[in-house]
């Protein structure tokens, strides 16, 4: 595999840190895509090289990228890119859609997709009757190649006509809008825990690695509740940003 070959411009007269300067531009090119998943960088001789820095200058900013979890290092192959974190806002945005206007090339895996009967906890968070029949879903997305997140939703049946086929091609929330509903407010909770066997294996991550986890009920401009979410996110991959106000 041939080494993806940088443009960094550095400004020598700024009190950032060279070794940053360094970093920062290629978290960028990762961020953006120039950089995809897998590609290898020069190694430190040609980086150093090539920028007019020292060789412990290039260890440390590719050492501050591997510890982000943006590069590993393999033996006889060099420094790699594993994957950009996807950052997103908290507001009232389906991930396939926020993943689609960052150019993270979205994809989903539908696991399963059946009418089941609501345990208290689910019928609770939907409003309807414990054993009642609801529609859940498990899916599995991706984002530029590498999974990202596990998602299981539950909805009130009749919403909206949903199958494997048009949730592979479009996130939930937009099928919910092309089907007329108007999703206006929702009760979310963000936490973190250890990844099961299961969890780990289909997002190809370590045993027992740390997830971030979300839960959400979201309720139409009525007031009734149209979906309840559970998701987990590899935390190597993925961040949630707020934008804090004083009052």
């Amino acid at each position: 595999m041939t080494a993806t070959r940088l443009d960094i411009d550095l400004d020598r007269s700024s009190p950032v840190p060279l070794y940053f300067q360094v970093a920062e531009r290629i978290a960028e090119a990762i961020q953006t895509g120039e950089l995809l998943p897998g590609a290898r960088l020069d190694n430190e001789i040609q980086l150093a090289d090539q920028l007019g820095l020292s060789r412990p200058t290039i260890r440390q900013a590719i050492q501050y990228l591997v510890d982000k979890g943006l590069l590993v290092r393999k033996r006889g192959v060099g420094t790699q890119v594993v994957h950009g974190q996807v950052k997103r806002a908290v507001e009232l945005t389906s991930l396939y859609d926020d993943l689609r206007r960052a150019g993270q090339k979205p994809m989903t895996q539908v696991l399963s997709i059946d009418t089941v009967a609501a345990e208290e906890s689910i019928a609770e968070a939907l409003g309807v009757a414990p054993g009642a029949a609801v529609l859940r879903l498990e899916r599995l997305r991706y984002a530029l190649g590498e999974p990202l997140a596990l998602l299981h939703n539950w909805l009130p049946l009749g919403l909206t006509p949903l199958t494997a086929e048009t949730l592979e091609s479009r996130g939930l929330y937009e099928l919910l809008r092309l089907s007329g509903v108007r999703m206006r407010v929702a009760n979310q909770r963000i936490s973190a825990r250890a990844a099961t066997p299961a969890e780990a294996r289909l997002l190809n991550e370590r045993r027992a690695c740390p997830l971030l986890t979300m839960v959400r009920t979201t309720y139409d401009d009525q007031g009734r509740a149209v979906e309840h979410g559970s998701h987990v996110y590899r935390a190597s991959h993925y961040s949630l940003e707020v934008t804090l106000v004083e009052r």
